[in-house]
Order: C-alpha cells, then structure tokens, then sequence
C-alpha cells in the first residue's frame, strides 16, 4: 500500500485512541460520582444516624432535590472535564511533539480532576447542608458530613483513576523528555488519597456516629452499633483494599520495570529503556534512567571509538589512570609489516579494488596480532606497527611476537594472495609513552626496535617467508625458537656492524 493510504489509517488510529481516553474519562467521571451517591446513602441510611424522625414529606423534597442537582453537577463535570483534557489531547490529534506546556497538562490533568471533583462536591455539600439546616441545624450539620465525606471520596477515586487512564498518555508525552518547571506529584499524594479511602472514610464515620449520638444523647441499641461497625468494616476492607492496591501497583509497577531494566544494564543491554508514564518522582527516576543508559550508550561508543584507533590496551590504561604527556623506558617486542610494491598496486588498479585489498590485508593483520597478545601501535598507509609488552606488560612477549610473525605470513600468502608482504621483528629497550600536547595526543614506541623492525622489512623481501628477525630475540622464544633458522647476518642501513638475522624454516 502506498503512503498515500497509510496516512489516513494512522489518523484513524490516532483519532481512535483520543475518542477512547475521552470517553473514559467521562465514564470514570460519572462512576466516581456514582461511588460517591453510594456512599452518601450508606451513611445516611446505615451509618450516620439523621436526627429528625421519619419524615417522608423532607425525605421526598431531598430526593427530588437531588434528582435534579446531581445530573446538573454530572453535566458540569462532563463538560469541564472535557474541557480539562482538551489541551491534554491536542497534540495527539494534531500529530506532532508536545510542548513543554502540553506535557504538563496531561500531568497534571489528575490534580485538575480532583479540584473540579473536590468544587463540584463542595458545592453539592454547601447546597444540601444550607438547604437541610432550615429544618433543623443538626440536620444541616449532619449532612454536612454525610455528603463532605462522600465528597472527599469521590474526589479521591477522580484522581486516582485518572492517574491511570492518563498513563498511556503520559507515556507518549513524556517519551521526548520531562519539562523544565514541572510540578512533580509526590508518591506520599497518592498513598494519602489511598488512605483517605481505606482508612479515612471508616475513622470519620466512627467519628461522626459518635459525634451524633452524643449531640442527640440517645441511646445507641446493639442493632444499630451492630450495623454500624458493619457497614464500615465492609467500606474499609473492600473499598481500603481496591484503593490501596492501585495506589501500590501505580507505583510498584514502573519501579518493577525499572529493576529489571537495570538488570538488562548490568548483564551489558545498553539499547534499554524504560517508559515515562508516572507523573510522581518516580517518572523522574525513569527519565534519569534513561539519561543514565544513553550516557553508558554514549561514553561506551566513545571506548569503541577510542579503543579502534589508539588500542584497546592504551584505552583501558589512559580511562584507568588518566591522560599524562611523557613516557618511560620499556623493553619492547616491534613488528613491521609492510606491502611489497604498493606503488606499482596503486598506480595499476582502481581505487576502489585497492582500498578493499588494503582492508582484506589489515583485517588479517589486526587478527594475528590481537589474537597473540599485541597491539597495533600506527597504520602508515599500506604499513602497520605492531607492539608487544607496551602499553602492559604481557608474559612471553618474544615468543608470542614471533609466533603471530609467521602465522601472519602464511595467513596472508593464503587469504590475500594479490598482495605480497615483508615483515621484520626486533626488539629490545625504547620509549614507551604519550607524545603531543594536551588536547591532541598520540601513544607511541620511539627507539632502535622500531627502526629496526622497519629495515628489516627490506631485507626480508628477498627469503622465500618475506619474514626475518633479529636472532637474539630467539633467546627469550622458547620452543618457538625450533621453528627459525639463522641465515647469513645482513648490515641495515645507517649502521656499521651486521646484525644476525634468522627466518623461519621451510
């Protein structure tokens, strides 16, 4: 299907999800507003004793009162809330980033819902206390209570259940980062909206049952305490216990996320991240933690990067203690590889064929010497600079320098057959260090070795291996050794004495 016709399925989709938080939100509206009519006739009819006697004339001017007050308050609410998730959702139906202002309507949308629920419910309260105190002042009072506390628990289930129908949607707003001057809501907010449910409502009605019978003065028969204790401990345990357990999954389920997201971390998954979709401190804990992952990402391709073009050995050294300028005298083991007729490849093939032979040939080097303990010090065009025993002191180094010379030698006269490569191997004391200036530096080998390795490449293009090394590192080689054999010594360039040489065997 073309772009064409993918877009209006992805508006579709979009739309779809806006309508759907819309609409739960409205129904959550009228269920919590529905909660709180239950709660209102549990404690006026079981609970709270009313201090007039029956009455069915005020009875039925109360019910008809409410009849007609509480769809207005619900039609209020509908339209507010609406109007509340408004500025929340349009960035979603306009299909683009949130801004700062927008991220912090959709995270305070909860708040938001629970002022309007705590005004509507004020008001309701105001009303029906003012309304009734005309008949007798403890009646006011005492519907007072009924409806405030009513009140408090609708409002406290409003913000509760918006704070988890807005989570898909603090997700997405917060997936580009927390804004800058956010009111953060507190963890300790939520657990006390829970404990207003599940413990709150049972003190207070305990309370004004109390308070009731001592202003009446009426003796309290064990029916009616019976009842009383009853009907709380039902709204305490099942009310208590729902309030409770979504107040602890809204919180322990992002720190769940969170734990095995650091396990991820730790076991080396650095393409982790955890969802933002709490509003409380802890969405901040799930930012940093992602601000901490892309770090790690970051300072880890960093190392890579580091590590490619200065060693892995010097990376690790200059991390662990630090970049210094200078250096020290160390016993080194140097290998010179280097192509033989690199002008001639130059000149007499395309570019693109000569930088992939290059590539193949420094592939085959890089392997050897890496899997025989050394480093690559410098590639110098179509030459490299191997090091044993700098930057770290390695056992063996005469042996295992020697042992990779020749399996680089076979292995490139078999994998890379287009080229043809000299190698020469020397060793013995140089300067081992940091060279340069404090924003651009380079670790390097400095000394005879080097040098040395570099002219014995020459004269090895003329044995059979294209390999030779200085004979008095055969000394330090071990078994090793048994695969040489001396040939006749040679004066390099620059020098006075013949060095004794040897290549390896057949």
């Amino acid at each position: 299907m073309s772009r064409r016709g993918e877009r209006p399925s992805t508006g579709v989709a979009r739309v779809s999800f806006v309508w759907r938080l819309r609409v739960a939100m409205v129904v959550g509206l009228v269920m919590t507003s529905v909660v709180g009519a239950v709660v209102v006739f549990c404690l006026a009819t079981l609970v709270i004793p009313l201090p007039i006697e029956d009455d069915d004339g005020l009875a039925m001017v109360n019910l008809v009162t409410v009849s007609i007050v509480v769809p207005l308050l619900i039609v209020i609410g509908i339209v507010c809330g609406l109007q509340i998730t408004r500025p929340a959702l349009r960035w979603v139906r306009q299909d683009r980033p949130p801004s700062d202002d927008e991220k912090r309507a959709v995270l305070n949308t909860p708040r938001r819902f629970f002022v309007l629920h705590a005004v509507l419910w004020g008001s309701a309260t105001v009303f029906f206390a003012t309304f009734n105190a005309f008949v007798s002042v403890q009646l006011g009072v005492t519907v007072l209570q009924i409806v405030g506390l009513a009140g408090i628990v609708t409002s406290s289930v409003a913000y509760l259940v918006s704070e988890r129908l807005t989570r898909p949607l603090a997700g997405r707003a917060l997936a580009s980062g927390i804004p800058s001057d956010i009111r953060v809501r507190s963890i300790a907010n939520r657990t006390m909206f829970a404990w207003l449910l599940g413990t709150g409502v049972v003190v207070w009605g305990i309370g004004a049952v109390g308070l009731a019978s001592l202003v009446r003065r009426d003796d309290v028969t064990v029916v009616q305490l019976s009842v009383t204790m009853l009907v709380l401990g039902v709204i305490g345990f099942v009310v208590g216990g729902f309030t409770i357990y979504v107040a602890a999954r809204a919180s322990s389920d992002p720190v769940r996320v969170l734990r095995l997201s650091f396990a991820r971390v730790g076991d080396g998954d650095l393409d982790v991240r955890s969802p933002i979709n709490d509003g409380t401190e802890i969405g901040l804990l799930q930012a940093g933690f992602n601000e901490m992952v892309d770090g790690l990402h970051e300072r880890e391709q960093l190392r890579d990067l580091f590590g490619r073009h200065v060693g892995s050995d010097v990376a690790r050294a200059a991390m662990a203690g630090g970049v210094q300028l200078g250096g020290e005298a160390r016993d080194v083991v140097v290998l010179f590889v280097d192509v033989i007729g690199s002008t001639t490849l130059a000149t007499e093939r395309p570019p693109e064929e000569v930088v992939s032979l290059l590539n193949r040939f420094f592939t085959v080097v890089i392997e050897v010497v890496h899997d025989h303990d050394g480093w690559i010090n410098k590639f110098e065009g179509d030459a490299a600079l191997a090091i044993w025993n700098a930057p770290v002191e390695i056992d063996d180094p005469e042996a295992k320098a020697l042992t990779a010379a020749r399996v680089m030698a076979a292995r490139l006269s078999g994998e890379v057959p287009e080229l043809s490569a000299a190698i020469g191997v020397s060793g013995g004391r140089a300067v081992a260090g940091n060279v340069g200036a404090a924003e651009r530096y380079e670790y390097t080998v400095i000394g005879d070795p080097v040098n040395e390795a570099a002219r014995l490449t020459v004269h090895a293009k003329q044995f059979p291996a294209h390999v030779v090394t200085n004979a008095e590192l055969l000394a330090a080689a071990g078994e090793e050794a048994d695969h040489w054999q001396e040939v006749e010594p040679f004066v390099a360039r620059g020098r006075s004495e013949a060095t004794r040489v040897e290549t390896p065997q057949g």
